[in-house]
Protein backbone atom coordinates (compact mmCIF):
# COMPACT_ATOMS: atom_id res chain seq x y z
CA UNK A 1 0.00 0.00 0.00
CA UNK A 2 1.31 3.62 -0.66
CA UNK A 3 1.72 5.39 2.38
CA UNK A 4 0.82 9.49 1.66
CA UNK A 5 1.43 11.86 4.36
CA UNK A 6 -1.02 13.59 5.92
CA UNK A 7 -2.01 15.89 8.60
CA UNK A 8 -3.77 15.22 11.88
CA UNK A 9 -6.83 17.09 12.96
CA UNK A 10 -4.57 17.85 16.45
CA UNK A 11 -1.82 19.12 13.85
CA UNK A 12 -3.90 21.16 11.53
CA UNK A 13 -3.69 24.79 11.20
CA UNK A 14 -7.16 26.69 12.41
CA UNK A 15 -7.66 26.69 8.43
CA UNK A 16 -7.12 23.55 7.78
CA UNK A 17 -9.41 22.60 10.86
CA UNK A 18 -12.11 24.69 9.76
CA UNK A 19 -12.09 22.57 6.12
CA UNK A 20 -12.56 19.39 7.70
CA UNK A 21 -15.09 20.38 9.46
CA UNK A 22 -16.92 22.31 7.08
CA UNK A 23 -16.17 18.97 4.47
CA UNK A 24 -17.65 16.70 7.45
CA UNK A 25 -20.66 19.10 7.68
CA UNK A 26 -22.01 18.47 4.21
CA UNK A 27 -21.80 14.61 4.41
CA UNK A 28 -24.70 12.64 5.07
CA UNK A 29 -24.81 11.04 8.63
CA UNK A 30 -24.08 7.79 7.13
CA UNK A 31 -20.31 9.05 6.32
CA UNK A 32 -19.80 10.25 9.74
CA UNK A 33 -18.25 6.73 10.53
CA UNK A 34 -15.41 6.44 8.23
CA UNK A 35 -14.58 2.35 7.20
CA UNK A 36 -11.29 2.91 6.67
CA UNK A 37 -9.73 5.55 9.15
CA UNK A 38 -6.17 7.02 9.97
CA UNK A 39 -4.89 6.32 13.74
CA UNK A 40 -6.25 9.40 14.40
CA UNK A 41 -9.78 8.37 13.32
CA UNK A 42 -10.03 10.32 10.35
CA UNK A 43 -11.39 9.14 7.42
CA UNK A 44 -8.59 8.18 5.14
CA UNK A 45 -9.54 9.31 1.95
CA UNK A 46 -9.92 12.97 3.37
CA UNK A 47 -6.56 13.09 5.58
CA UNK A 48 -4.91 12.12 2.17
CA UNK A 49 -6.23 15.49 0.80
CA UNK A 50 -4.61 17.60 4.21
CA UNK A 51 -1.54 18.32 2.63
CA UNK A 52 -3.54 20.80 -0.44
CA UNK A 53 -6.54 22.13 1.72
CA UNK A 54 -7.88 23.98 -1.43
CA UNK A 55 -8.43 20.78 -3.33
CA UNK A 56 -9.68 18.68 -0.17
CA UNK A 57 -12.62 21.77 -0.02
CA UNK A 58 -13.47 21.53 -3.41
CA UNK A 59 -13.57 18.05 -3.86
CA UNK A 60 -15.36 17.18 -0.83
CA UNK A 61 -17.43 20.09 -1.37
CA UNK A 62 -19.11 19.25 -4.57
CA UNK A 63 -19.58 15.73 -3.62
CA UNK A 64 -21.47 17.12 -0.54
CA UNK A 65 -23.47 19.13 -2.42
CA UNK A 66 -24.31 16.74 -5.04
CA UNK A 67 -25.75 14.80 -1.79
CA UNK A 68 -27.79 17.35 -0.44
CA UNK A 69 -30.98 15.91 0.71
CA UNK A 70 -33.48 18.64 -0.94
CA UNK A 71 -32.15 17.47 -4.57
CA UNK A 72 -35.27 15.91 -6.34
CA UNK A 73 -32.97 12.63 -6.53
CA UNK A 74 -33.64 10.57 -3.46
CA UNK A 75 -30.54 9.10 -1.01
CA UNK A 76 -31.34 5.30 -2.49
CA UNK A 77 -31.12 6.96 -6.50
CA UNK A 78 -27.71 8.49 -5.35
CA UNK A 79 -26.37 5.34 -3.75
CA UNK A 80 -27.87 3.47 -6.84
CA UNK A 81 -26.40 5.49 -9.00
CA UNK A 82 -22.98 5.76 -7.28
CA UNK A 83 -23.08 1.99 -7.27
CA UNK A 84 -23.42 1.75 -11.27
CA UNK A 85 -20.86 3.93 -11.68
CA UNK A 86 -18.41 2.31 -9.54
CA UNK A 87 -19.42 -1.11 -10.62
CA UNK A 88 -19.01 0.51 -14.50
CA UNK A 89 -15.01 1.70 -13.90
CA UNK A 90 -14.45 -1.86 -11.55
CA UNK A 91 -13.76 0.70 -8.93
CA UNK A 92 -13.86 -1.73 -5.27
CA UNK A 93 -15.46 0.49 -3.17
Amino acid sequence: MTWVKTISYEAADPELRRLLDAQRSLYPAEYHQPVHRTSDGAPRIVAAHTLIPAALHHAFSTFGVLMDPNLPLSRRQHEMIAATVSATNRCFY
